[in-house]
């Protein structure tokens, strides 16, 4: 270069660092999901992208981070909720030795699911994988309430006692037990459900759904249980004295 000349250097653009997996370009784009469930939000990106977005031959896109996993849980869940529903059954069935008895207390597990749905309905949180643990959680905790009417006012009956005053007395005698199970579970969640720190978008849809359900089953074994027992057994002859 001659003396007294003036050199130019021209800088391109570019990134300054790139990324590779399995020897390909990989670039990440990161958000923040904030006021509305992870799963909805993703579904409305993963729409828009695909509309909007032309991708061009050797380009492709995999939704990862937080959604990846909860994907992966909600498979997980497929196969794990059915397996504790068909446990709780299978235990009420060797405790009874009768599917009758076992599918009476396991009626608590339905109303204590819509319990819990509608108490997520009212406070507006989405449903999540903290949540459905809650529900099998919830589902434990009404049959253990069911069993323990449908138990006593079977020793009722085989004392001798008349169908509707065994039902009665059941439901009066077990009164408080029910009362202060659904009290003690229900008191106990509650400062996760009213929680706002760190960890709360976890603890609250957990205790919601079981503090939820615990209103509706515990309404259901005092009120709903020993009218379906009395109309269950309404043929059955009662027990000598």
């Amino acid at each position: 270069m001659p003396l007294g000349s003036v050199a130019r250097l021209e800088l391109s653009e570019g990134p300054n660092q790139v990324s590779r997996e399995n020897g390909k370009r990989r670039i990440v784009v990161q958000a923040n999901v904030r006021g509305r469930d992870l799963g909805s939000f993703v579904a409305e990106a993963q729409e828009k992208v695909e509309r909007e977005l032309k991708l061009t031959p050797g380009q492709w896109i995999v939704w990862g981070g937080q959604f990846e996993n909860l994907v992966a849980a909600r498979e997980r869940l497929t196969f794990v909720v059915p397996l504790c529903l068909f446990f709780i059954f299978l235990m009420l069935y060797t405790t009874f030795h009768s599917v009758k008895y076992a599918l009476l207390v396991f009626t608590g597990v339905p109303l204590a699911l819509t319990g819990g749905i509608l108490a997520l309905w009212i406070r507006d949180i989405p449903f999540s994988i903290s949540a459905a643990v809650g529900f099998i959680a919830l589902s434990g905790v009404a049959v253990l309430n069911g069993l323990v009417m449908v138990t006593f006012i079977n020793q009722l009956r085989e004392r001798g006692r008349a169908l509707p005053d065994a039902v009665r007395e059941g439901a009066l005698t077990r009164l408080r037990p029910v009362l202060m199970t659904a009290l003690v579970a229900g008191l106990g969640f509650l400062p996760m459900a009213l929680s706002r720190g760190t960890g709360a978008e976890v603890q609250r849809p957990l205790a919601t759904v079981v503090i939820g359900g615990l209103i509706t089953s515990t309404i259901l074994t005092l009120l709903l249980l020993p009218m379906l027992y009395q109309w269950v057994e309404r043929e059955r002859p009662d027990a000598a004295p």
